[in-house]
């Protein structure tokens, strides 16, 4: 059965998902989600998420949301990337979960505010804010990297592909890969992995896509 996820290029929270569904080699075929333009509060996106958020992975009658739980569910599906052992799966669960509370949570804040917020809503002291969070929670990445290839295991994770969500994009969000040599190395490693690919080129909704739309 083809798995459906409800994305757009730009989200890295659905870039997480897309590239398990692609290195894992599930079937899945991506559906846009016009966000910019309130896509994910239109009434027909919120019968099937009620949160109002993307990404969305639908599979027969399995609806879920949540990049974490969504990945972990593919994990355990696929039998890949996952863990081999409970203790691995624990760690995976824990780099999961600072994920989503320290380290893509400032990142994605920082990201839109500084890029995607209309120029006149922009509060430099709230930039100010995650951009110093984002910078205390990549120096607790980059030395967890100094000493190991992978987040959690001895292999590649839900967790690396977790934590790497949002740091292959372009636009500026103050973070620049000569800055963190071990955290650099780690992506060149899961750019690496056969059947890697980049946001842009796995879901619908590049800034290029878009300004195609708005210059037919």
């Amino acid at each position: 059965m083809t798995a459906t996820l409800y994305c757009f290029a730009q989200s890295g929270n659905a870039y997480k998902v897309a590239l398990m569904l692609e290195l894992s080699a599930h079937a899945w075929k991506p559906v846009f989600v016009d966000f910019f333009n309130g896509g994910h509060r239109a009434p027909d996106y919120l019968a099937l998420n009620p949160m109002g958020e993307v990404p969305l992975y639908v599979e027969g009658d399995l609806a879920l949301s949540q990049s974490g739980v969504i990945l972990t569910h593919l994990a355990e599906l696929t039998g890949k990337h996952g863990g081999t052992s409970a203790e691995e799966k624990r760690e995976i669960l824990r780099w999961l979960l600072w994920d989503n509370h320290k380290f893509s949570a400032n990142v994605s804040i920082h990201r839109f505010l500084a890029n995607f917020l209309p120029e006149h809503q922009r509060q430099p002291d709230v930039i100010a804010f995650h951009a110093a969070r984002q910078k205390q929670a990549m120096k607790v990445l980059e030395r967890h990297l100094a000493t190991r290839d992978w987040v959690a295991a001895a292999g590649p994770t839900i967790a690396d592909f977790s934590l790497c969500g949002y740091l292959y994009y372009p636009e500026p969000f103050g973070f620049d890969r000569a800055d963190w040599p071990h955290i650099n190395a780690w992506l060149d490693r899961i750019a690496a992995l056969p059947g890697w690919k980049h946001p842009h080129d796995l879901m619908p909704g590049s800034a290029a896509e878009r300004a195609e739309r708005r210059n037919p």
